[in-house]
């Protein structure tokens, strides 16, 4: 197999395993009873998704600059999730959990 084959390939399979842990996540906020496990799937869920989506958007990357945008998309957006997520959770239990 070529070399482009084989990029396109761990693309395809890294974009699509990172849309299937959105759409898990997006599933466990829509039917988990409470606040504190909505944020839990959400927030695990999202970030992995969206590190394989950055992974595999890497393989497609003209150069190295491309692959450390992507890399500090996540690592800023992991950094923002887990303030969200800790901010919604504290209101949550001051308002009785829902």
């Amino acid at each position: 197999m070529s070399l482009d084959l084989l990029r396109a390939l761990a693309t395809l399979v890294l974009t699509g395993a990172g849309l299937a842990f959105y759409l898990a996540g997006t599933l466990g906020l829509l039917r988990f009873p409470d606040t504190f496990s909505r944020l839990h799937a959400l927030t695990k869920a999202d970030n992995l998704g969206l590190g394989l989506l950055a992974l595999g958007l890497a393989f497609q990357a003209e150069g190295w600059a491309d692959v450390a945008k992507l890399a500090l998309i996540w690592v800023l957006a992991l950094f923002a999730a887990g303030t969200v997520a800790q901010l919604v959770a504290r209101v949550a239990l001051v308002r009785g959990g829902r």
